[in-house]
């Protein structure tokens, strides 16, 4: 029997939310936290996959090129084989041991780093013939295509190319990237709420649908086409909500420049405004935020974090925070100490 292993890490997206599906532009940080995949070949045309993550069901098989939706976390391995089959890739069967230190709907790329780990083990074990780049589209439709949930292409991109020590700055008009340097001045608490969203069922897809129907009223193939447009004679020709919609992802899309060069300065303090002023615009105008989410924010703020946001696609999940080098852990156990409920440090980065 043959055996491969693979493995993809997690993301923090430093600023950029909701941008990604809309041609903006985002700026991810890959985590030392992901998952492994495991696999070993079978003789029939079985897929036996077995998890540790907490998730429901821990244990699952399904005849692969006979793959059907069942609304679990398995549609995203059967949506990978799925879509290699599509584009003419045979695998057999095989048996897949999963194993994740990542947190599940927390906002931090797990469905993708899934993905593209099940991806690398498969790509090793059958011998396929597929490199990075068409792994993130493989990725990618086994997400929207199979499992339903209408994201960019953010998460397989920054488990792919991402790095731990460094930004990604992506221009998802074209996929051209560029990698900035993390300043040695500061970290990022990554702090998880332990509150979940289901983007495939949940507000996500409603978002994207209304900028969608943003883009219509507007005669434009994608928001990223207004952001050299006075932004105020835009707004006056969109009815609530659409017109918030917009506001923030022709907002964040400037946040996301402004970030680049306050990192090139050095300016921290511009930095951790910008985080601050991007999760005003998520709260306000993308109404993604939650409760426990805009309470975490409060209490790192208050604790002296230079800037934080919710990280992800929102609904749940987890903020960062950013603070001085050296204080996130010790002031993130601050925060949660007085937020109470099943929050948790997630990690410091870098």
């Amino acid at each position: 029997m043959r055996r491969a292993t693979g493995h993809a890490p997690g993301r923090i997206n430093l600023i950029g939310e909701h941008t990604d599906y809309n041609d903006g532009l985002v700026m991810p940080v890959a985590l030392r936290l992901g998952v492994t995949v495991k696999a070993g070949s079978r003789d029939d045309g079985l897929a036996h996959l077995t998890t540790d993550a907490a998730v429901s069901p821990t244990e699952a098989s399904y005849e692969v090129g006979d793959e059907r939706r069942e609304g679990t976390w398995v549609d995203r391995a059967r949506g990978v084989t799925s879509i290699l089959a599509q584009q003419g890739v045979a695998v057999g069967g095989f048996n897949a041991e999963i194993t994740s230190d990542l947190p599940v709907g927390a906002g931090l790329g797990s469905s993708a780093a899934f993905a593209i780990a099940l991806l690398r083990a498969l790509i090793e074990l059958f011998d396929l013939p597929i490199d990075e780049a068409a792994s993130v589209r493989i990725a990618h439709a086994a997400e929207t295509s199979f499992s339903g949930a209408r994201a960019g292409l953010l998460d397989q991109l920054a488990s792919v190319y991402g790095r731990v020590d460094e930004a990604l700055l992506i221009d998802m008009r074209d996929q051209a990237t560029h990698r900035v340097a993390l300043p040695p001045t500061v970290e990022l608490a990554v702090i998880d709420s332990g509150t979940r969203h289901e983007h495939a069922t949940g507000g996500y897809n409603r978002r994207r649908e209304e900028c969608e129907d943003a883009c219509r009223h507007l005669g434009v193939a994608s928001l990223r086409e207004l952001e050299d447009r006075p932004l105020d004679a835009i707004l006056e020709r969109l009815p609530a909500p659409l017109d918030r919609r917009v506001r923030h992802v022709v907002t964040e899309n400037a946040r996301v420049r402004e970030a680049v060069a306050a990192l090139a300065a050095r300016d921290d303090a511009r930095l951790g405004a910008l985080l601050t002023a991007s999760h005003r615009s998520l709260r306000d105008d993308y109404e993604v935020s939650t409760p426990e989410l805009d309470r975490l924010v409060e209490l790192a703020t208050a604790a002296g974090a230079l800037g934080a946001r919710l990280v992800g696609g929102g609904f749940g999940g987890s903020i960062i925070a950013l603070w001085n080098r050296g204080d996130a852990r010790d002031l993130a156990t601050r925060v949660l100490e007085s937020y109470g409920g099943n929050g948790r440090l997630v990690a410091v980065v870098p």
